[in-house]
């Protein structure tokens, strides 16, 4: 074989193989990213599922109220509004501000019941806030976890040289769940002795 044709050959054999590991590399990126997302959107059915739980669990909480405090009817029909419109979400802003509704109406319905002390010993009551408790623990664990795929996912977005296939196949960053504006103070859930 002649020598001309050995380095032809060589290049040909590098030009292949430089080719081969960028389609890896970049095939390997865009699965990467696909699994980011799809992590993403696997935490945001898990915060609707949990903001489900609870406002399921609400009705029962109000039908368990209103036998002993019947005559708080602008609270009842506060928290049927604001149950409404987190059915009626969208998306997951419109989802954290319904739910930020839901939780402040949620808190006045709480501060209606100390108003009732047969109330809290009433064995249907207790066992709706353990149930309302345990369920407002897992939408926070939820959120995090939503947020901590977020942040994983858009970090892996603005990265060099991810960015170039994250542009070039049409991924976008994703929103962080944030609370709405006086969501801070969280609906308490202790009904105290």
């Amino acid at each position: 074989m002649k020598k001309s044709t050995i380095v032809v050959l060589s290049i040909v054999g590098v030009l292949v193989l430089l080719v081969v590991s960028v389609l890896g590399w970049g095939i390997g990126t865009y699965n990467s990213l696909v699994s980011e997302q799809e992590n993403v959107q696997k935490y945001a059915s898990d915060i609707q599922a949990d903001l489900q739980r609870r406002s399921d669990l609400i009705p029962n909480l109000v039908e368990t109220v209103k036998g002993y405090a019947s005559q708080e009817e602008e609270i009842f029909t506060e928290i049927a509004d604001a149950r409404s419109k987190l059915a009626g979400a969208t998306n997951l802003q419109e989802s954290a501000q319904a739910d930020s509704e839901l939780s402040s109406a949620l808190s006045r319905l709480l501060m209606v019941v100390e108003n009732y002390p047969e109330l809290k010993s009433n064995e249907n009551f207790i066992a709706l806030q353990d149930q309302l408790e345990g369920t407002e623990n897992r939408i926070k664990v939820a959120r995090t976890k939503y947020n901590e795929a977020a942040q994983e996912y858009n970090t892996s977005l603005k990265r060099f040289p991810t960015s170039i296939i994250g542009s070039m196949f049409g991924f976008e960053q994703t929103e962080y769940f944030e609370a709405s504006e006086g969501a801070e103070q969280v609906p308490s859930v202790d009904f105290g002795a």
